[in-house]
């Protein structure tokens, strides 16, 4: 969480992840820090194991481009910690204001995308009455289901492939004292 909690780290991130590998100095130009800033943040990213160095994308010897990882995580909820609730909560807010501000964007064009894209497009809202158990079990499958579509190297995506963002929450719709079982 540490790594993803500063505000460039995140955009560099996920700048990998979603345009594929690159160098220090072509994620400067979309982080808008110094090439030599952007160094350290790489560095920082592949420390907790979210970037790795791509020596295969390099066009000569002192070329050095990275490459995601790990571009899907989950934010604990809880924790015995302060400090790591606290980054948890930094982290989480920071993915939902980036989430929250391509659905906006989405809202005011939806009617220019193909009715394909229309047809399947949008939020959905669900009740579940789980245990925590069959939720965890849920999660992990809903987790390796979306995996199958990650498909992060261009090689692997068939013709008319987009990307689309993918936001699950489990939020409990009771409070702490009601989870003991009836």
């Amino acid at each position: 969480m540490r790594a993803l909690a500063h505000p460039a780290r995140m955009v560099i991130w996920q700048h990998l992840g979603l345009e594929g590998p690159a160098t220090a100095t072509e994620c400067a130009a979309v982080a808008g820090l110094s090439p030599s800033a952007c160094s350290y943040h790489l560095r920082t990213l592949a420390k907790y194991g979210f970037v790795e160095e791509d020596r295969e994308h390099a066009a000569d010897g002192r070329e050095r481009p990275w490459r995601v990882k790990i571009i899907a995580f989950t934010v604990p909820d809880g924790s015995e910690t302060p400090a790591v609730r606290d980054a948890a909560r930094l982290l989480s807010a920071s993915a939902y204001a980036s989430a929250e501000e391509l659905r906006e964007s989405y809202r005011d064009r939806a009617s220019e995308y193909p009715a394909a894209w229309q047809a399947t497009l949008g939020t959905n809202y669900d009740v579940l009455h789980v245990t925590p158990e069959e939720l965890h079990s849920l999660r992990r499958r809903l987790v390796d289901l979306f995996g199958e579509y990650r498909r992060m190297s261009r090689d692997e995506r068939p013709a008319g492939a987009r990307r689309v963002l993918v936001a699950t929450d489990f939020v409990p719709w009771f409070p702490p004292e009601a989870a003991e079982p009836e």
